[in-house]
């Protein structure tokens, strides 16, 4: 007879509690205790819950259930593990892997991103959230957005947007998108793609409209009349861009300040 039991832990020593009702394994019989097959545990346990994610390879599949399993090792009081970012697009066009931590308990981000780099040779970016900020953040925050707009979660999650726009946050975030226009020449087209995006998911959440990746790059490639490909690879080199771009952030630089303005007032 085989019984599936985990390990929990006890003040002295851990132990593994079983069913009463069982046919053997008597008390006082000895029993060799081994790791689960990792085919037979993929199995039993809960599959992960997709967002907007329709296609992903086997192999990345793959790393996200060590990456599930490694991260519970290591906390045990969490609400929700979120994988995120670039890595759940096609292909292998990503530099590392973003992570979100829900839960109350402190997490060390560090330790536990030296952990998974050892045993996935990729690198991380662990974000720990409590549920209350990670709810503040989607209503006020549209990074958080898109963030959720595409992810896999450990456990399912359910989350009712109520937006409130907070417009000394947008102006920090728009700070960001400045960057291309002073440093255009040095940037390389990654950098110059996520300038473009954040100041695109600005203007996007402003006008209340729904944020993911795929509508905030198909309404980059209608305002700059440029592919998203051509952006990454960076072979933008037109002066019109620079002048719709200007024209774009100092749009929205004078409808924030005026905003905050009043909102100060």
């Amino acid at each position: 007879m085989e019984i599936i039991g985990r390990i929990s832990r006890g003040t002295k020593m851990d132990q593994i509690y079983i069913p009463k009702t069982r046919q053997g394994l008597n008390p006082g019989d000895y029993v060799v205790i081994t790791p689960l097959d990792k085919k037979i545990n993929q199995k039993t346990k809960e599959k992960p819950y997709f967002y907007n994610v329709k296609n992903l390879e086997p192999i990345k599949m793959i790393i996200i259930n060590n990456i599930f399993s490694i991260i519970e090792e290591k906390i045990r009081n969490y609400k929700n593990i979120i994988i995120t970012g670039s890595f759940l697009e096609t292909g292998s066009d990503f530099k590392d892997i973003d992570i979100i931590i829900i839960g109350n308990e402190k997490v060390n981000k560090g330790e536990i991103e030296k952990e998974l780099e050892k045993y996935l040779g990729i690198k991380f970016d662990i974000i720990s959230l409590d549920n209350k900020t990670l709810i503040s953040g989607l209503n006020s925050d549209p990074l958080y957005q898109m963030m959720l707009s595409k992810c896999i979660s450990k456990k399912r999650f359910l989350y009712k947007i109520k937006k409130e726009i907070n417009y000394k946050l947008l102006d920090l975030h728009l700070l960001k998108s400045k960057n291309l226009l002073e440093g255009f020449s040095l940037m390389r087209g990654r950098e110059k793609y996520y300038s473009i995006r954040n100041i695109i998911s600005i203007k996007l959440f402003l006008e209340k409209n729904k944020l993911s990746n795929e509508i905030v790059n198909r309404e980059i490639e209608n305002i700059f009349k440029i592919s998203i490909t051509d952006i990454k690879e960076n072979m933008i080199d037109n002066p019109k861009f620079i002048k719709n771009y200007n024209k774009l952030y100092n749009s929205l630089f004078k409808k924030i300040m005026s905003r905050t303005k009043n909102a100060s007032k």
